[in-house]
């Protein structure tokens, strides 16, 4: 067989390779969808969709509603989201352009850091909290405990390093041409990043940000030791509510009937946030 012929039929394995890997990991979280839908079958013929709106979680009378939990997660992460966001950009701004008071290998020891913070378990911000930012809070602020506000504020820690991490590889993609081309026409620094570095890396930062968002509507262990676990909705952010993931963590190992299937179905909600939440982005990514 001749050497071109023996090339393309190995590039023609490899793109076979490449496509199965690729189709294999929309089947895994299709698989995963279905049997967590399988076991939530008898919460939804039980509760239907009323399921979504129900305020109430009551085990010993088999009473089960999913708002305050959907509440909590949403409240938190939004928080997050407004915390993690500005911060991990700035981070981001910081660490790629060329400051003049910045020595630029104190510069890339702390990308390194950076990206070395965003592999921290998330229960380590969650002990951190509670010795440390709780009891901040309470001692300057109405916070009275664990609540909404601590634990979006945990979440906004966990998800900072992931965000300026993200928002460093998308704004270091940007062609220096560009740059260039904007400092060679008169621009100041600050108009070359504002007109034309970040929205030329406008894709990658709202990747950055559907990628955080999507870690603290799925985050656990750090919601669970800092939210309270209160489970009435409430519009006091100092007050002790409810996220799915914490709900799921705190109540998985010892439920059993019909609260199982109830949690699967709050773990459903939880898998169509997350989806939604990506779909959204990738909408976003692809406007004009």
């Amino acid at each position: 067989m001749p050497p071109k012929a023996k090339g393309l039929r190995r590039l023609d394995r490899f793109s076979a390779i490449v496509t199965l890997l690729g189709l294999l990991v929309p089947a895994v979280l299709g698989a995963i969808a279905l049997e967590v839908a399988h076991q939530a079958v008898p919460a939804l013929q039980e509760f239907g969709l009323g399921f979504l709106w129900g305020q109430d979680w009551n085990p010993n009378r088999d009473v089960y509603g999913a708002l305050p939990h959907v509440w909590g997660t949403l409240v938190t992460s939004a928080i997050a989201l407004g915390l993690a966001g500005p911060a991990g950009l700035g981070t981001a701004i910081l660490l790629t352009e060329d400051w003049p008071w910045l020595p630029k290998g104190l510069q890339e020891a702390l990308a390194i850091a950076v990206e070395l913070l965003a592999a921290v378990p998330s229960v380590v911000c969650g002990l951190w909290s509670l010795l440390v930012l709780i009891p901040f809070l309470q001692g300057w602020t109405p916070v009275r405990g664990p609540g909404l506000l601590a634990a979006g504020i945990t979440l906004a820690i966990a998800v900072v390093p992931l965000t300026a991490a993200l928002s460093r590889e998308a704004l270091a993609a940007v062609s220096p041409a560009l740059r260039e081309g904007a400092l060679a026409l008169g621009a100041s620094r600050w108009q070359t990043l504002g007109r034309v570095i970040l929205p030329a890396a406008l894709p990658g930062l709202t990747g950055a940000i559907a990628l955080a968002l999507g870690r603290a509507l799925g985050e656990t262990m750090a919601v669970a030791m800092t939210i309270g676990n209160g489970l009435r909705i409430s519009l006091d952010w100092g007050a002790p509510a409810s996220s799915i993931a914490a709900l799921l963590a705190n109540q998985f190992a010892e439920a059993d009937g019909l609260q199982i299937a109830a949690l699967m179905y709050l773990a459903l909600v939880l898998f169509g946030l997350t989806a939604l939440v990506n779909l959204l982005a990738n909408l976003l990514r692809r406007s004009p």
